[in-house]
């Protein structure tokens, strides 16, 4: 990942975090290539669908 995707990565886990206090750091580790798996963790934690969570990450 570049420096503008890591960037906008810690300021979008950091909005995720506020708004879920469920999410731990540990949930949000970004694997390069493992997007979709991390998105689908994540929808399941929240009881979210993958598209809205992508819904809510966008709008940060």
């Amino acid at each position: 990942m570049d420096n503008i995707s890591t960037g906008y990565w810690r300021k979008t886990k950091s909005k995720l975090k506020q708004k879920f206090p469920t999410i731990t750091e540990q949930d949000l580790s970004f694997h390069e290539g493992k997007e979709k798996e991390m998105i689908e963790m994540l929808g399941n934690k929240l009881g979210k669908t993958n598209l809205e969570l992508l819904y809510i990450i966008a709008a940060f």
